[in-house]
């Protein structure tokens, strides 16, 4: 079930808010976590097993790490002290919680890409692979990425001190498997949220808020995201591919996976303020970075700082020196990439992002393009991101290599770019394409633009929503790409 879809908007929307403010308080975490586990196995029930599982383990691994299995609860839960000696018992908790999150994410992500690569190996030295079909086909189940994460922070921030443990197991469940940012993000830790699942407030200002983020994303998704996807699928799916279309599409899909994803993001945040949460910013004008390490403070930033706090940090950061540091952030970024998706793809585009990060850090961010006016460290900083986008999108890597090429000059297709100028290069996609451009560097953030709702803002939101809504009458074309991770 995505959110830009009638269904959603128009019925299980609805249907949830009805829920929820009916119920009494007390019971408003129960009423959510039915809702949630309803949405998640709406496409395949089995996943709900899945996520099931790691809540029951991570919640029991908590209690062990809080000292708090068997015992009296009555006494107020307190947080472990920071820096304090952890038992044998809290650091076996924690360490079966984390190997087990990942142990799941790692054999649903990752057991068929082992095939494929073992058989490959094989082949290479002349022996026989596995049969695919001898041996199960593994479904990757949607969100895994995102609820192994969230999941495994609790128990590492009660841990360390920087949460309290939770109480009750369905404020807990409520937590693992809250809808809004279930399947695609943004990745909310446990020491962020702790507070509001214990007491929120619910007012008419956070709802305004919450109904402002879902129109201005739902816009984003379907007026601008998916017209850039068409273009990029047309260009990444044609058989050869000339220069200026090669552009054209990876420009277009640099554009519809940040639209597609910001969108995604302000979706899920406004309908965790119609529900009374608060989640933090997740984009803040990505493309308008000047390096590659000022992109990931601003891409994706419930996902950098997590890799930052719960990976990077932990491997020692930049505090053993600065080859153990180049070592640690390109580690980050492979598994980063990796985190992806199972495919060669993804560690490429993570090698790419911890090459340049290295450097950057090398240079002592003084790296030669950041020595160029503020317009020219965008424009080759943007430059840079869109070529590692060509593996993020690209099916194969032959195939990525084939598109790199086209951008460098590498081919001409002239025959195939005349048959896709027509799909591609109407009125409606040229028009999509340079609206995305400006909005990507001149319109505000939509964190900004709604902290004040003005009379003027409001018949705004109301316009690109009714346009989007009408828009979606057109379309066939409606993914979104988080999805797939």
């Amino acid at each position: 079930m995505v959110f830009s879809s009638y269904f959603f908007t128009f019925y299980f929307l609805p249907i949830v808010l009805l829920l929820y403010y009916v119920s009494p308080k007390k019971l408003r975490h129960f009423t959510l976590t039915i809702i949630s586990y309803i949405f998640y196995g709406w496409a395949n029930s089995a996943f709900v097993l899945l996520m099931l599982g790691s809540t029951i383990i991570d919640y029991i691994c908590g209690l062990f790490i809080a000292e708090r299995w068997g015992k009296n609860w009555s006494k107020p839960i307190e947080s472990l002290e920071k820096g304090g000696k952890r038992t044998q018992q809290q650091k076996w908790a924690v360490t079966i919680s984390v190997i087990s999150n990942l142990s799941l994410l790692a054999f649903f992500k990752y057991f068929n890409f082992a095939v494929e690569n073992y058989n490959a190996l094989l082949e290479f030295i002349g022996l026989e692979g596995i049969d695919s079909n001898s041996i199960m086909n593994v479904v990757l189940p949607l969100g895994i990425s995102f609820y192994t994460f969230q999941s495994m922070s609790y128990s590492i921030d009660i841990y360390r001190g920087n949460a309290k443990p939770i109480r009750n197991f369905i404020d807990f469940a409520c937590y693992v498997s809250m809808f809004p940012q279930l399947v695609a993000g943004p990745i909310i830790r446990f020491q962020d949220v702790a507070n509001q699942l214990r007491h929120r407030t619910h007012t008419l200002e956070k709802f305004s808020r919450g109904i402002a983020f879902f129109c201005l994303g739902m816009a984003k998704k379907v007026l601008l995201a998916n017209p850039c996807g068409k273009i990029a699928d047309t260009c990444f799916d044609a058989v050869d591919v000339g220069f200026l279309n090669s552009w054209y599409g990876a420009i277009s899909y640099a554009f519809q996976i940040y639209f597609d994803f910001s969108g995604y993001s302000d979706m899920a945040i406004g309908l965790g303020l119609m529900l009374g949460f608060v989640f933090a910013k997740n984009f803040d004008n990505p493309y308008s970075s000047k390096s590659i390490t000022e992109f990931w403070r601003r891409w994706h930033i419930s996902l950098s700082t997590w890799l930052r706090d719960y990976l990077y940090i932990p491997l020692g950061g930049n505090r053993n020196g600065n080859t153990r540091t180049y070592i640690n952030l390109m580690l980050v970024m492979l598994l980063g990439g990796l985190w992806h998706g199972s495919s060669w793809n993804f560690v490429i585009w993570g090698a790419i992002h911890g090459v340049f990060l290295a450097l950057e850090r090398l240079a002592n961010k003084k790296a030669f393009y950041q020595k160029l006016p503020k317009i020219g460290g965008i424009m080759l900083t943007f430059i840079i991101v869109v070529c590692a986008w060509v593996f993020f999108r690209a099916s194969d890597l032959p195939n990525a290599i084939n598109y790199l090429q086209a951008m460098f000059g590498g081919t001409s297709a002239m025959e195939i770019d005349a048959v896709n100028d027509i799909l591609i290069k109407n009125p409606y996609y040229i028009i999509n394409f340079i609206l995305a451009g400006i909005v990507v560097w001149t319109f505000p953030q939509t964190w900004n633009f709604t902290k004040n709702i003005t009379f003027a803002k409001s018949l705004w939101i109301i316009f690109v929503m009714i346009i989007s809504i009408l828009t979606l009458m057109t379309q066939d074309f409606n993914p979104f790409i988080y999805f797939i991770f």
